[in-house]
């Protein structure tokens, strides 16, 4: 799912090797359509509101995507959580990602949040003292420091042999003086506990559980602990590989990856939209789609209110395609703006824009380009089904994708 910039490294050589990777980032969902369990209305709780989105460490190079361009995009009104993404996690500890952009990258008055010029000795600069000028603005907005992601979730293997020394250097680094104030909790996401990403983790059914513990244990209830978690809910998939249902009670929610479900990783296709809602007839891996995600999860005895529906503000794509409709062959992926098979909505609604839609989610063919993505209709269609499932609300992979006057966010309220 989520590809940490390395400090001045260029994102797209980092994001290259994670396009094919997202088959496991992605590699998500089953169990059947969700028909959950028949509960009388009156017993179904009122779906929550959160809107959570992420805003990545290294969007301040090529993406040129700024904490001021969450506030002038309306976003920031919209957003009740931003998930600041990546930390590392590296000898059993939480560390810092990217120093230059996170605390040292001096802004302009242009640049900045309130339109006042960082100096040269001011103690704090980067994302996160603009951060905090975003919440001065803002002051019910909360934000969280997301830990791992795709290129970094190695290191959760190590911080499990450990929990308490882990969830010690994750306190002692959240709430470090030097950014008092910008961090109102943690963020896991660790792909996967047990099973493989980028890497194999062998660390046991219960890892993901005491790590969890020992990080609610340490940031008492004051603060909030979330995880980003896969979507992978085929028999005997990831989402059984660890104690998800158990490690419930430790967090606030849970932001299941319902996206990159399908993509051009499959060079040859079928095409696929890559975060459908729900099946449709010639998917081509069953119960791939998002609706068996949250049933499963919600199978578990995992309270529909600690989940988010996930929604991807990009789309996946490929080229050398005749068929209009999903199902086509392809000869690989689709040109993307920093990357193959994969471009920002903000791009694709204008590029390729969406020519039908299916599983509830877009797909576009344009000339021998086929891509999928999600619009402010099918959005629509997908907060009708988080209503009606009475999940704790949305969280978004990321706000850069978005159009300069939120078009998607707007959608999700």
């Amino acid at each position: 799912m989520h590809v940490p910039h390395l400090p001045r490294a260029s994102f797209r050589a980092l994001v290259s090797a994670a396009c094919c990777a997202v088959l496991g980032a992605g590699l998500l969902a089953g169990a059947t359509n969700a028909t959950a369990k028949p509960a009388a209305p009156a017993t179904q709780a009122a779906a929550g509101s959160k809107v959570v989105g992420y805003f990545t460490e290294w969007g301040t190079y090529d993406r040129k995507y700024l904490a001021k361009n969450v506030e002038t995009s309306g976003s920031a009104a919209k957003l009740t959580h931003i998930n600041y993404a990546f930390g590392n996690v590296t000898g059993g500890k939480c560390a810092m990602g990217d120093s230059y952009a996170a605390t040292d990258r001096t802004y302009t008055a242009a640049e900045s949040v309130d339109g006042v010029a960082d100096t040269w000795d001011q103690p704090l600069r980067g994302n996160f003292n603009q951060l905090l000028k975003l919440k001065k603005k803002h002051p019910n907005l909360k934000i969280l420091w997301s830990f791992g992601g795709w290129t970094w979730s190695g290191g959760f293997g190590e911080a499990a042999k450990n929990p308490a020394a882990f969830a010690q250097s994750c306190y002692d680094l959240v709430k470090n003086s030097k950014w008092a104030g910008v961090f109102d909790g943690i963020d896991i996401d660790w792909e996967y506990p047990n099973s493989c990403g980028l890497s194999c983790d062998t660390s046991g059914r219960d890892a993901f559980k005491n790590l969890m513990s020992a990080l609610r244990s340490k940031f008492g209830s004051s603060s909030l602990v979330t995880a980003a978690i896969t979507a992978d809910a085929t028999a005997d998939g990831k989402i059984d590989a660890a104690d998800y249902a158990g490690a419930a009670q430790y967090v606030d929610w849970y932001n299941p990856m319902t996206y990159d479900f399908f993509g051009a990783w499959d060079a040859a296709g079928p095409t696929a939209p890559h975060s459908p809602l729900n099946s449709y007839t010639g998917i081509p891996k069953a119960n791939f789609y998002t609706s068996a995600t949250i049933a499963k999860l919600r199978g578990l005895g995992i309270p529909a209110s600690k989940l988010l529906l996930g929604i991807g503000f990009y789309g996946r794509g490929w080229t050398g395609v005749t068929q209009a409709a999903p199902g086509g062959t392809a000869t690989g992926p689709a040109t993307g703006t920093y990357e193959q098979g994969i471009d920002d909505y903000k791009v694709l609604k204008t590029k390729c824009p969406a020519t039908g839609t299916v599983g509830g989610t877009a797909y576009a063919k344009c000339g021998s380009d086929w891509w999928s993505y999600d619009t402010p209709a099918t959005i629509g269609t997908k907060m009708t089904y988080k209503n009606q499932q009475g999940l704790g609300g949305t969280f978004f992979w990321e706000l850069s994708g978005d159009t300069s006057n939120g078009e998607l966010i707007k959608a999700i309220n």
